[in-house]
């Protein structure tokens, strides 16, 4: 039986009695992929994507409402009063996930709740982030250093490790104990880089704001280069995704923290937790960095590839590392949908004063899921070998453009089959 610590810490449960017919989930992704390839080889010949240059402006009333002080204002305290409840319930609240609103809160409500808030609305946490409020209310007591140009997003890299370890692989994820910790390092952290830094620091450091906004690189709502607020190509979004450092290790670890959560609840892994002389706890974290570990190895040996084959390509790491992010996108949604319909509802529910709240019926049968999964881990990769093929006929000569894209291509396929193979094993 599922406990609500685990439940918490997984996305759609046991999943692997799906009725999901392997070779139909496996034959419909490889032709979704290669009809698109083929089709974008033969019709896509020049980069039609203009990233943050692109964009229809919206009205100048809603550019001055969205800029307004008094929007932003609200927005910080909506944001600070949801973190001050999380605090006092882990503060004072029982010590049950049954009972106690905050894990849910932290688990699905926002690590999974950003998913939706940032396609619909862009980069939410960087309004809504607790710690830039209480950063700015506290005095300054030296003027602020800039960040380090070639640290780029690597501290939020490691805190999304941190936070996938804490979900998918310590001993009591929903313990209000572990949660204050985590709490407790993600405030000092961040706080002491602002103090030292200025608020650039959070764009740099804080795992859910680094999150929230590469997810809104998908979002049909954006700003362009002079700052105005426009609507757009979710393509043109992702398109216009800086190459910083650290990039590559955040899409990774949001890949293989996805990959491994699908593999947690296998009852072979399972098996192996249970009897493993390591302890479960270290051959956990020992999986979830292999899983980690794997996508990352991948995408390098494509990368070095790439850079075999032209060697005028200056950044093959980081030139492609973009059309990873609807790939992650496509993982999150598969993995955590049903986590989020059920326990979201149920945190909700716990929030306003209902007592062991019951969690609602799953929203799809699982037919339904099943299809839901697959469909969004296809179209995840075939919105990536779009943005790939995109950038490949701008970066490489016209007869190389093609030829340039097979290592991606089967990187995609790669990952394809891993995703859904996490789905049906």
């Amino acid at each position: 039986m599922t406990t609500p610590a685990r439940l918490l810490a997984h996305g759609v449960g046991s999943q692997h009695d799906l009725p999901l017919s392997p070779f139909y989930a496996y034959a419909g992704a490889f032709a979704a992929l290669f009809v698109s390839f083929l089709a974008l080889g033969l019709l896509w010949s020049s980069s039609r994507f203009r990233g943050d240059r692109a964009g229809r402006p919206l009205p100048a009333a809603v550019q001055r409402l969205a800029d307004a002080p008094a929007t932003r204002t609200a927005l910080r305290l909506v944001g600070a009063g949801a973190g001050l409840a999380v605090l006092l319930h882990l503060l004072l609240g029982p010590d049950d996930p049954d009972r106690n609103p905050a894990p849910g809160a932290v688990y699905v409500l926002l690590w999974v709740g950003l998913v939706p808030a940032s396609l619909l609305l862009g980069p939410v946490w960087r309004l809504l982030n607790p710690l830039r409020t209480l950063h700015a209310l506290l005095p300054a007591v030296r003027a602020p250093r800039p960040v380090p140009a070639g640290l780029g997003i690597r501290p939020a890299a490691a805190g999304l490790l941190l936070f996938a370890w804490l979900e998918l692989a310590a001993p009591d994820p929903a313990s209000t104990t572990t949660l204050l910790a985590f709490l407790a390092v993600l405030t000092a952290t961040g706080l002491l880089g602002a103090a030292r830094h200025g608020p650039d620091w959070f764009a740099h450091a804080d795992p859910f704001e680094a999150y929230s906004s590469l997810l809104a690189r998908l979002s049909p709502l954006g700003r362009r280069a002079d700052g105005r607020l426009v609507l757009r190509s979710p393509f043109d979004g992702l398109d216009s995704t800086p190459q910083t450092p650290g990039l590559v290790a955040t899409v990774c670890v949001l890949l293989g923290s996805t990959a491994y959560d699908g593999i947690s609840d296998n009852p072979r892994w399972v098996t192996t937790l249970q009897t493993s002389a390591l302890g479960p706890t270290l051959t956990a974290t020992l999986g979830l960095l292999a899983a980690v570990a794997l996508v990352a190895v991948l995408y390098a040996l494509c990368a070095g590839t790439l850079r075999l084959m032209s060697r005028t390509l200056a950044r093959p790491l980081t030139s492609f590392a973009h059309s990873l992010l609807p790939i992650a996108l496509g993982y999150l949604v598969a993995h955590y949908f049903t986590l989020f319909v059920t326990e979201g509802s149920r945190t909700v529910m716990m929030a306003a004063g209902t007592d062991n709240a019951a969690a609602p019926a799953p929203p799809l049968s699982p037919g339904g899921l099943a299809t839901l999964q697959v469909a969004a881990i296809v179209t995840g990769h075939v919105l990536g070998v779009v943005a790939a093929h995109d950038r490949s006929v701008r970066l490489f000569p016209p007869a190389r453009a093609v030829a340039g894209q097979l290592p991606l291509f089967a990187l995609m396929i790669a990952y394809t089959l891993g995703g859904i193979g996490l789905l049906i094993a």
